[in-house]
């Protein structure tokens, strides 16, 4: 192994023996915590290196070539309440590409009532809270009369809650739930539909305080918290090739196809990565990584018991991509009841695809589905989109197939909670980052970010740096 201090540049380190007075941190993950932990450090005077073992940016949130079509490997959205994902859409000049609804609305289809009377919408009023909603869950048609008042008073039990009592973590929402009158059919057509696609986990599965979390803030904080945003491009244009410019002219030395073999403390005190080859030398490190693959690299000691890290849970997400002759969907996506299919996305413009339409179904809580043949997968689903959307009765198929990302969020059990480090470790110099990690956030993109800035917040206090220009966004979606 060849000794040495700086990054690779064409397969030859750089020379950053001139650091300066910031010092030099490396970022050990290129997803959306590794990307703002690199900027954050960048924009106040670090000189950082962001190594990724993949050969792009951007995590679990990437795009890839099918054909002439750019594919997304699962639909990712976002709610206007995630301060710091938008702060991350602005900071590498992405905001335009990916905007946010102008009022809250979600077409939600119950394929179990007669056609011409499935379509219901979630959507709010320019009111203030709670009454935004009220309207909509008065007229709400998946439920009775009686389930939307018993929802009213769930509601305002929820908003009740203190998300600091630790016992929350403890508790699961399906009961608690239960406990305030909830009704089978009122968690499947309400509670579920929005925390499944948030949570990652039916109500049963999902630690309250995580649930009550998501809720409080998206629906309960501000009249547009729930507002949706999601991309208008591919997510590789934002998440690696803005990202990408983002970090070249902030500074940052980014070493794709560059695995992290060790971490450890080196005679100076400092820190050394080691890469194939190669040893870059460090005043700070941060390893924002998937949480198993944080604790193989963790030196002895980091954690007071960095097993807890292997017992974080994971939850699959399936995605399902369908391409038609013609087009079928009338709306930018939808949601469903009593069938498998959840949420249907068009991706046609972003995809590039210049004839037909392309679907995207996105699968939460996917376990059953997950390693399920492709051929078993297009027989289970094609006829449930014939049942819900009956334009696709006609059409053809052109292609159909299927993304996973088996470990694709963490479980959000009950009791995760004191399971997820927060952003220092006893180590001096090293810290953690990821969606995983003790954000009060769910595995989301919001989580990433979050985690991003607390773990650059953290190393800038060790390197003796301002933290002056890191966002302030922590109080907003309080």
């Amino acid at each position: 192994m060849t000794q040495g201090k700086g990054t690779r540049e064409g397969g030859v380190l750089a020379d950053v023996s001139a650091l300066g007075p910031g010092g030099h941190a490396v970022v050990v993950g290129g997803g959306l915590a590794g990307v703002t932990t690199a900027l954050a450090l960048a924009d106040a005077g670090v000189r950082v290196t962001l190594l990724e073992g993949r050969p792009r940016l951007g995590g679990l949130a990437f795009s890839f070539q099918r054909g002439d079509l750019t594919v997304d490997n699962g639909q990712h959205v976002y709610l206007r309440c995630c301060t710091a994902y938008r702060w991350f859409l602005d900071r590498i000049g992405g905001a335009a590409l990916a905007p946010v609804q102008e009022r809250l609305d979600v077409p939600v289809v119950d394929l179990a009532r007669t056609e011409g009377n499935r379509l219901g919408r979630l959507r709010r009023d320019a009111l203030p809270v709670p009454l935004h909603l009220g309207r909509s869950l008065a007229t709400y048609p998946h439920l009775s009369l009686a389930e939307r008042a018993s929802v009213g008073r769930a509601a305002l039990a929820l908003k009740g809650l203190d998300l600091a009592d630790p016992s929350l973590d403890t508790q699961d929402f399906g009961s608690w739930l239960t406990a305030h009158g909830q009704s089978a059919r009122a968690v499947e057509a309400l509670w579920d539909l929005v925390g499944v696609a948030t949570l990652n986990a039916v109500a049963g599965d999902a630690s309250l305080g995580l649930a009550a979390m998501v809720f409080k803030t998206g629906l309960l904080s501000d009249p547009g918290a729930a507002d949706i945003g999601w991309a208008r491009v591919p997510l590789g244009e934002l998440h690696d090739r803005l990202a990408r410019k983002a970090l070249d002219s902030a500074g940052v030395r980014t070493e794709v196809r560059t695995r992290v073999t060790s971490v450890s403390v080196n005679e100076n005190g400092g820190w050394s990565v080691q890469v194939p080859g190669e040893t870059l030398e460090a005043d700070a490190v941060v390893l924002a990584v998937p949480q198993r693959e944080a604790h193989d690299l963790l030196p002895d000691g980091a954690l007071d018991a960095p097993e807890n890290l292997l017992r974080i849970g994971t939850a699959p997400i399936l995605n399902i991509h369908v391409i038609y002759d013609r087009k079928v969907l009338g709306t930018p996506f939808l949601t469903a009841l009593g069938t498998p299919v959840q949420w249907v996305f068009d991706r046609t413009e972003a995809s590039g695809l210049k004839e037909g339409q392309y679907l995207a179904l996105s699968q939460s809580t996917a376990q059953n589905d997950i390693d399920e043949p492709v051929a078993v997968l297009r027989e289970r689903y094609l006829p449930e989109l014939e049942r819900l959307l009956p334009r696709t009765r006609g059409a053809e198929v052109k292609d159909f197939f299927v993304t996973r990302e088996r470990t694709a969020t963490f479980a959000p059990a009950p009791g995760v909670g004191r399971l997820r480090p927060g952003a220092r470790t006893k180590a001096p110099g090293l810290y953690l980052a990821g969606a995983w990690t003790a954000t009060g956030w769910p595995a989301t993109m919001e989580s990433a970010v979050r985690s991003g800035v607390g773990a650059a917040a953290a190393a800038l206090g060790a390197l003796g740096r301002s933290r002056g220009l890191l966002p302030d966004f922590f109080e907003e979606a309080a």
